[in-house]
């Protein structure tokens, strides 16, 4: 069975956050992503896949899935080299709500805008046993095709909440731990199990307005000695950053 016009330009559609929005739907991409997201609680829609990949994962007689060729993948793919599987999931309807974060380490994202940068934090997030995630407003889209590629399939077990976070930050009653340049030495601190990591822009950090809200200031020094005419690094990519911090937030 081959795909239609219609279903090829409905796919494509989903790569609008418009879209995405209006019909509750996302794309996972990759024989890896898919075979995962095909055990987790996740509500996959639809799956569109190789017979070779149809085979290995015995989904012949799956309703679901949709045998299609790499030429047809290739019509609705995100990737430079089509893969063996393409899935159509729901977005997952779960309600916000800030009592669930007691007693425990969250990642609070402010205007982060890199695709790449959101999918690698949620697959931290996961590494390190952190649920939610709780984004500004203007924090790119999680379920973004680029953000959910880089996730390598972490975004069907991570919570991630858009919120007014000058709101949330202003009723929020836990610590709130920011990544800042001035801030005190990560290495030196006694990392509490309950806390809220505050992670800002990837040029501009975190909103000035979000400061008062920041209970202790962490930075991540650099032990570099080495200057040149050409500088020296200012700061930390935000991800990895988030990696470092949240290392040491597990140590205890």
């Amino acid at each position: 069975m081959m795909l239609s016009k219609n279903q090829i330009k409905f796919i494509n559609t989903l790569k609008q956050k418009k879209v995405r929005e209006e019909e509750q739907l996302f794309i996972i991409e990759g024989s890896k992503m898919v075979a995962e997201v095909l055990k987790a609680s996740i509500t996959v829609k639809n799956v569109y896949a190789t017979a070779s990949f149809i085979k290995e994962h015995s989904l012949e007689n799956n309703p679901l899935c949709e045998e299609v060729t790499a030429a047809e993948l290739d019509k609705i793919t995100n990737l430079v080299t089509a893969n063996e599987a393409f899935a159509i999931c729901e977005i997952p309807k779960t309600e916000f709500n800030p009592a669930a974060l007691k007693n425990k380490l969250t990642i609070v994202l402010d205007e982060i805008k890199d695709p790449g940068n959101l999918g690698t934090i949620i697959r931290i997030a996961d590494w390190f046993g952190i649920e939610n995630i709780v984004c500004s407003e203007n924090t790119v889209d999680a379920y973004n095709p680029k953000v959910v590629q880089s996730t390598m399939g972490s975004i069907t077990r991570i919570n991630v909440f858009y919120t007014d976070l000058l709101k949330f930050m202003e009723n929020n009653t836990i610590k709130a731990y920011g990544a800042l340049l001035e801030g005190e030495n990560v290495y030196q601190q006694q990392l509490p199990k309950e806390a809220l990591l505050v992670i800002g822009n990837e040029s501009k950090g975190i909103r000035n307005e979000l400061i008062p809200f920041i209970t202790n200031k962490l930075t991540i020094p650099s032990f570099s000695h080495i200057k040149s005419s050409e500088g020296e690094a200012e700061s930390l990519n935000a991800a990895i950053a988030t990696a470092i911090l949240c290392s040491e937030f597990r140590r205890g």
